[in-house]
């Protein structure tokens, strides 16, 4: 199964908001180009491939020729002594499989080289998403800095006016103080902020193996949630995830595994043919001799019940992982839904008022209409809004890369289609 990176990449317009100024912004399809070439993960499925087909090679193998020598009736005592009766016999022994052997061990090798192309796509499936879940990770705290530095700077408004009023001798120093304390939380949150991407960006880096990562612009906005299928949709594509695409993979092994385990019950003929000399009349005479080993179907019941057995477990194991993935995909998809709708009524709704709000409180406070814990209460809650639509954003990505991981698809049909959002002053 082939999986574009788009179906990982969706969750995030590349390039948006990404100021003109910007150099060699990293982009989510530049951590998955890392990740795809240095990785050892999916080196690892790549170098067992040489060891299966090793393997494969070894079953293709006929049962080998044996050449033998025997002497008999050597060293004897009286007449026979020496080699004077000795007999010579050379053969030529070997084994005619029976039961079509051949063909079951060839199928067994070459069923697992295939399921190692469903497993190199679910472990690489799984890697997108990691990667993708590092990069929201430092995308999540590069846009945490920018809500404190919109603090900052409406703190640094409170402070300017309360300075002019505790100067007019309108209001007491305790109010410049507690302003001067609330550009200190926010400076303080900024800082914490620059941080956190720091150790992101390090822990992103380190899938690839990168130890000193530099330090450049991330491109993407975590408010861009794009619409998505309806769940029936979705739970169709799911059927075609690597997850449960192995367990075919794996019951063809089992087949394969249960088919050889039959050819055991029929019996392999050995035979051989050789030339005898008898060293006291110097003749030569032709030997030959068949052998069939007797009690083989007996003897391969054992095996061919464990693997009916094995067979049936994976048939259980696949209905319950199908069980599986469809909660988590019912769970990931509400979430995403509702937090989808949650970030866009705060973006239509909720911050555009808190703004106006905030705006006239700092008019109102300059005119000495209301007091500073008013102004200061609103511009905490237009703060702790974006922060919120932050999060919310942010768990709603995280669903949503549950849900590409889950069905190994693209579900945006173009960037338009997006819901994006800028956080401003």
């Amino acid at each position: 199964m082939q999986v574009r990176r788009a179906a990982l990449a969706a969750w995030l317009l590349l390039g948006a908001g990404i100021p003109a100024w910007a150099v060699d912004p990293m982009t989510l399809d530049d951590a998955f180009d890392r990740v795809a070439q240095a990785h050892p993960d999916l080196r690892l499925v790549q170098a067992r491939t040489a060891v299966l087909a090793a393997e494969h090679e070894g079953a293709n193998q006929r049962p080998p020729w044996t050449l033998g020598a025997e002497v008999e009736n050597a060293l004897s005592t009286g007449d026979a002594r020496g080699l004077d009766s000795a007999e010579f016999t050379v053969s030529l022994s070997s084994v005619l499989e029976r039961g079509r052997k051949l063909d079951a061990r060839r199928a067994l090798a070459q069923s697992r080289i295939d399921a190692l192309a469903v497993q190199r796509e679910a472990r690489r499936l799984d890697l997108l998403a990691e990667t993708a879940r590092r990069y929201l990770a430092l995308v999540a705290a590069d846009k945490a800095a920018k809500i404190a530095q919109v603090d900052i700077q409406q703190r640094q408004r409170t402070v300017a006016a309360a300075r002019q009023r505790v100067q007019a001798g309108a209001s007491p120093e305790s109010v410049l103080l507690t302003a001067q304390a609330a550009l200190a939380r926010a400076e303080l949150a900024q800082a914490r902020a620059s941080q956190q991407a720091s150790a992101a960006r390090q822990h992103l880096a380190a899938l690839w193996g990168e130890r000193e990562p530099v330090s450049a612009p991330v491109a993407g906005n975590p408010l861009a949630l794009p619409a998505i299928g309806s769940l029936e949709t979705l739970s169709s594509e799911l059927q075609r995830s690597p997850e449960l695409a192995q367990f075919v993979d794996e019951r063809r092994i089992a087949e394969a595994r249960l088919n050889l385990a039959r050819t055991a019950g029929t019996s392999d003929l050995a035979w051989q043919v050789g030339v005898r000399r008898m060293q006291d009349t110097s003749d030569t005479a032709l030997v030959g001799g068949i052998s069939l080993p007797l009690g083989a179907r007996s003897r391969a019941q054992p095996e061919i019940r464990a693997a009916e057995a094995e067979l049936e477990v994976l048939s259980i194991e696949r209905e319950a992982q199908g069980m599986a993935l469809y909660s988590t995909l019912v769970e990931a998809h509400g979430r995403y839904t509702v937090a989808r709708d949650e970030v866009a009524r705060l973006q239509d709704d909720v911050l555009p008022k808190l703004t106006k709000a905030e705006q006239a409180a700092e008019r109102a406070y300059r005119a000495g209409a209301i007091s500073y814990l008013e102004w200061a209460q609103l511009q905490s809650e237009r703060t702790a809004a974006l922060q919120q639509q932050l999060d919310v954003a942010l768990d709603a990505q995280r669903a949503l890369i549950e849900i590409q991981r889950l069905t190994g698809q693209a579900m945006v049909a173009s960037a338009a289609a997006a819901t994006s959002g800028e956080l401003t002053p």
